[in-house]
């Protein structure tokens, strides 16, 4: 299981980086529509749609996102106020609703409600990838890798060091040692970064890193929590069998919608600051 998973994870992540680094921007926008339709197939599935609201919440989906890449590209740089309106619906979901829905434990079966919360759970999180990556690939890299690492060390730390459960009604395998070691790796690797660019003089800067790489951690624990807490409801394992050794599209993306719009939405405010 662990080899196939590992050969899965290199395989995903050498198509990923010739992808991030060689498509053109409509052909990159291209892959994050198909990527961001297959989540939200996953999505209907999970949230028990018929077939007839899921091919609308599917076809309203698709248009929403092919609206927004056309405006983009036809008036460049005018519609920044709508892009900080989708992330803005983003923070609301994660910084208030998702807590509340985790500690309450909502079991919310409306296909309304469900296809609402998918729309701010994905749209978003495909409009980010479109966004970071037209302002540096690097950036989008580097925030999506603070992610894999701190999932990384959570999965091999919980594996050698899980005894105290982190919320066993929801996701049984998940440990208080697994986020510790996401910390750890995460630390190190904002260490590495900020070494390489030779920032280690710059203490705002090393210490800025580290707190929000802390605070990503944390999201995308949340990320994590959520869609297990779904996965429960639906009761099933996994979003799919799309990928082997992983299961489906948004078992692989669940920490990213929880951190990726949120770093989007940041750089977004500073640039029209």
């Amino acid at each position: 299981m662990l080899k196939q998973r590992a050969i899965t994870a290199v395989v995903l992540l050498g198509l990923f980086l010739l992808a991030l680094f060689l498509l053109p921007t409509l052909g990159w926008a291209a892959l994050i529509i198909i990527i961001t339709m297959q989540a939200s197939l996953e999505w209907a599935r999970l949230s028990e749609l018929s077939s007839k609201t899921t091919t609308i919440y599917l076809g309203l989906t698709l248009a929403v996102i092919l609206g927004i890449v056309w405006l983009d590209t036809q008036y460049p740089g005018q519609f920044e106020s709508l892009h900080m309106l989708i992330y803005g619906m983003s923070a609301l979901l994660w910084l208030i609703m998702v807590p509340l829905w985790l500690i309450a434990r909502w079991k919310v079966r409306q296909p309304l409600w469900m296809m609402l919360t998918g729309w701010m759970l994905l749209i978003p999180t495909g409009l980010a990838m479109m966004d970071l990556r037209i302002q540096n690939p690097w950036w989008l890299l580097g925030v999506m890798g603070l992610v894999w690492v701190a999932d990384i060390a959570a999965y091999f730390s919980g594996r050698k060091f899980g005894k105290h459960k982190l919320a066993p009604s929801i996701s049984p395998g998940k440990t208080w040692e697994g986020v510790f070691g996401a910390l750890l790796g995460v630390t190190a690797y904002v260490l590495l970064i900020v070494w390489s660019n030779d920032f280690f003089t710059n203490y705002a800067v090393l210490s800025g890193m580290l707190v929000a790489s802390w605070g990503w951690v944390g999201l995308a624990v949340i990320g994590d929590l959520f869609e297990s807490a779904i996965k429960r409801q639906a009761g099933v394992k996994d979003s799919g069998a799309l990928l082997p050794g992983h299961g489906g599209l948004l078992d692989r993306i669940d920490a990213l919608t929880s951190t990726l719009p949120l770093a989007a939405m940041v750089i977004l405010f500073q640039r029209m600051a």
